[in-house]
């Protein structure tokens, strides 16, 4: 098993749109390997969502996990870890929340983006079963963001006012609160 290199903004790669597992692909021993490298790379880099074209597989896989010892993130819940094939996003509720996101595709940046506060996803698992899931509030956040890299978007992408775009550090000047950003 391995830790890649996370793809930065500017690669290619980041902006097609990534192609479907078959469910025999996702039985596949190939497969778990990816998924034992993604979860190793995530953990390596210190984020809470990884999708496959972040480390140059363009293919519709994410992983999500959300957990409260988490150095970045010191007062968020804990969650299961999330693995999601082929998904599909239907928003339950079209109300925008707003946070600052960053991404381990566009490292040392931070934006402030809206989204839907609640959305449904339809996936498969890593056992090919299908599942749907409710999330709403950050979880839903971080599932959009994570999402978009399976269709060849980036947050920049989604931000309304480009204007907040900005350097980390310079956030902490401007004392952004910790609890408004995501990675």
């Amino acid at each position: 098993m391995a830790i890649h290199t996370i793809l930065k903004m500017g690669n290619p790669l980041l902006r097609e749109k990534a192609s479907e597992f078959s469910k025999e692909e996702i039985l596949h021993e190939d497969t778990n390997e990816l998924l034992v490298d993604m979860w190793e790379t995530l953990d390596f880099a210190g984020g809470i969502g990884l999708a496959a074209p972040q480390i140059g597989v363009s293919k519709q896989l994410a992983v999500i996990k959300l957990s409260e010892d988490s150095d970045r993130y010191p007062d968020m819940e804990t969650t299961d870890p999330y693995v999601i094939f082929n998904p599909k996003i239907t928003v339950l509720d079209k109300e925008l929340q707003g946070f600052w996101e960053g991404c381990l595709s566009v490292p040392g940046l931070r934006g402030y983006v809206e989204r839907p506060r609640k959305v449904k996803i339809d996936y498969l698992d890593e056992k090919a079963v299908e599942r749907t899931i409710e999330v709403e509030d950050f979880l839903a956040t971080v599932f959009q963001h994570e999402l978009d890299h399976l269709i060849g978007m980036l947050y920049v992408d989604r931000m309304e006012d480009v204007s907040t775009l900005m350097f980390e550090d310079e956030m902490v000047l401007q004392e952004v609160s910790e609890e408004e950003i995501l990675d």
